[in-house]
């Protein structure tokens, strides 16, 4: 069997269904328990209007691509009015669209035409700060009476109040406190353009019940909710006493994060969220130092799921990969909470890059998204991976447009270099950590990536341009020979090209302009009919054999690839949500009788390490395999990834339906190609 087989059929299948699949997908009470929802990020994805700008008119009128690869619901990034400082998380007015992206009717316009082709829609929401425009911030700075409460203005410290309140960092580095020319401070935890709100002020809680109400009025499914964990900070603002605060977020406590009094705000837009017909949804970005905490924000009470950045973080080492599904699965569990899983999004370079780049960056890419959509619970694709799209590693720096780069700001966190490499291999990590490693300590494989909190991090200080007056403050990785239209053939590169490539990735860290290039659509050159004429970012020459148009109908592509395996995973029952397929018993979800040592054991409930043959709440269980190899079951599935870079032989565990690599089977064996996952029916 070869992806060649598989592939054209379930193709042509979801063309002419996957709306249908999808509307009756979506119909569920508990859809978004295994949905699986696409990234938009608007001003990448399609231009209306020739401005070259995506807008929602684009998105709009691409919406059939979305329904017939066969995803559940869609993520819009912030379009609302906003002087893009950082890219629409500076909202100045949450009711309103920013012209550049269109105006209230193309809302309204979209979330029709998704619903009409079953699709949800779901929305940034930025609760953590606003924009500096801001109608509360400009009167703040104007002296209004009372205005100041609704953000943490504060005096300075020292004789003359000339040192900020207290040594908290901004995550874009640098002290997170502004100087105004009054003489007070204000905490920004982002850029001095971003005010942190007061969260303890009621009008900040009226405001946002009545923001979310506006957009739910129109439509809208849910909210994927920006710096989740930021709103509450410690009382007294207390000193954290140390330096490279942004490298302590997600691994140890911290005064300006993850503090318990966000979960009563959380637990107020779940009453909220709940008194609409729906159901509609919050989505967490929140980082805690454990997974514990972050179980608390999908806590029944609270929103329906948190990103799960550790999946995205982890080192192509299978290992390391089954140790966060066995604890993403299980912190989750212990709260009746999917899990959810991601590989790529707008603020961190692309996983084809990351796991190496070239024809073995995306055949690890191409096996990760088969093991991503193979586990329990929720999948979130970002635009273009579909497609199979590198990172663009070599935009000139006039064409870049990430405010953190055209501040100065290239002074990067250290561990986001060696995360960045450590999904190419060891080898790539270790270069990076040596190349990077001089900048702090913590660079080390698989920890967290610099871009907490939903941004890049450990940017060193320096003046954003167009601070209010007055105020101070403390080759494009493209397709290689045989890969063309995104396929791969799976051979693996050598130790030099693997860390060449680490460096590569790293190199892009805390620059997120190569990840947010416009998407390609159809013809041989730019701008590749993303729109009438040109794009905000230039795309790379060689791009139209990854176009959308060139991949549609090639069953060794990528988006064939990807449109088989969402008609797959809703066609297969035991795939999907933690309980999809289960039968009540953790020994018939494996091939065979699902006998297996010992040590097979359910990671959704291990109950203390349970044994095999106990009821496992989500039907997964490991099987034994060879080293390098991983091996789990599910209810009538089973999934194989292979992280060498050699060819593995062993029993054949069912009827193979799906690999993101040709792969040979007599029936009773099979040798599974390197760098690939395969899907096997029971």
């Amino acid at each position: 069997m070869t992806h060649e087989l598989t592939a054209p059929r379930l193709a042509s299948a979801s063309s002419n269904a996957s709306a249908s699949s999808a509307s009756s997908s979506a119909s569920s009470s508990a859809w978004w328990r295994d949905a699986v929802i696409y990234q938009v990020y608007v001003r990448s994805f399609a231009d209306s209007d020739g401005d070259g700008v995506g807008d929602l008119r684009g998105v709009r009128t691409r919406l059939p691509h979305l329904a017939r690869l066969g995803v559940d619901a869609v993520w819009l990034t912030p379009f609302y009015v906003s002087p893009q400082a950082d890219a629409g998380y500076d909202v100045a007015d949450y009711r309103a669209v920013d012209p550049l992206f269109g105006d209230l009717a193309d809302a309204d316009d979209l979330v029709r035409a998704a619903h009409a082709l079953g699709l949800r829609v779901i929305v940034d929401v930025v609760p953590n700060h606003t924009s500096e425009e801001h109608a509360w911030f400009r009167a703040a700075l104007a002296g209004e009476p009372g205005a100041r409460e609704r953000y943490w203005f504060r005096p300075g410290r020292g004789a003359d109040g000339a040192e900020p309140p207290n040594d908290w960092e901004s995550v874009f580095g640098g002290p997170a406190w502004t100087r105004v020319p009054d003489g007070d401070w204000y905490l920004h935890l982002f850029a001095p353009e971003q005010p942190d709100l007061n969260w303890d002020h009621p009008e900040v809680a009226e405001e946002f019940a009545s923001v979310l109400r506006f957009w739910l009025d129109l439509g809208v499914d849910g909210f994927r909710v920006d710096v989740a964990h930021g709103l509450v900070k410690a009382p007294g603002l207390p000193d954290i006493g140390r330096g490279a605060q942004a490298t302590l977020i997600g691994t140890e406590p911290l005064p300006f994060f993850d503090q318990d009094g966000v979960h009563e705000i959380h637990r107020s837009w779940r009453r909220l969220l709940d008194s609409y017909e729906g159901p509609r949804i919050g989505v967490a970005e929140a980082w805690a130092p454990t997974s514990e905490r972050l179980a608390l924000y999908v806590r029944p009470d609270e929103l329906h799921q948190a990103f799960n950045f550790r999946f995205l973080n982890c080192p192509w080492d299978p290992a390391s990969m089954r140790t966060v599904i066995d604890e993403s699965l299980a912190a989750t569990a212990s709260v009746g909470a999917p899990t959810t899983w991601v590989l790529s999004n707008h603020d961190v370079v692309r996983h084809v890059t990351r796991y190496g780049g070239g024809e073995q960056g995306l055949a690890r890419a191409r096996a990760a998204a088969l093991l991503m959509l193979a586990l329990p619970g929720s999948a979130y694709v970002y635009q273009g991976e579909e497609l199979g799209l590198p990172e663009v590693t070599d935009l000139p720096d006039e064409a870049r447009q990430d405010p953190a780069f055209r501040r100065g700001h290239r002074q990067r966190d250290p561990r986001a270099g060696a995360a960045a490499a450590g999904a190419a291999g060891a080898g790539a990590a270790a270069a990076v950590a040596t190349a990077a490693g001089a900048a702090g300590a913590g660079a080390t494989a698989g920890s967290a990536t610099g871009f907490a909190a939903g941004r890049a991090t450990g940017f060193a200080a320096g003046p954003a341009a167009g601070s209010v007056a007055g105020r101070t403050t403390g080759s494009a990785a493209g397709p290689t020979a045989g890969s063309a239209a995104g396929r791969t053939t799976g051979s693996a590169a050598g130790p030099a090209r693997e860390e060449a490539a680490g460096r590569e990735a790293a190199g892009q860290d805390g620059l997120r302009d190569g990840c947010r290039v416009p998407l390609p659509w159809s013809g041989a050159e730019p701008p590749y009919d993303f729109g009438p004429a040109g794009s905000w970012l230039p795309q790379p020459a060689g791009w139209g054999a990854l176009s959308v148009a060139a991949q549609t109908g090639d069953p060794h592509s990528t988006l064939e690839l990807y449109r088989a395996a969402l008609e797959l995973r809703r066609a297969l029952p035991g795939l999907g949500a933690p309980e999809a397929g289960q039968s009540g018993s953790a020994d018939s979800s494996g091939p065979g009788d699902g006998s297996g040592p010992a040590d097979s054991r359910g990671p959704c409930d291990r109950r203390g390490g349970s044994a095999a043959g106990i009821p496992y709440s989500c039907g997964m269980r490991w099987l034994p395999a060879p080293e390098g190899v991983l091996l789990f079951s599910r209810p009538g599935f089973v999934c194989t990834l292979n992280t060498r870079a050699t060819a593995v032989e062993l029993p054949a565990p069912g009827r193979p339906v799906l690999s993101s690599s040709p792969v040979e089977t007599d029936g009773r064996t099979v040798l599974l190609p390197p760098d690939s996952c395969t899907w096997w029916a029971l």
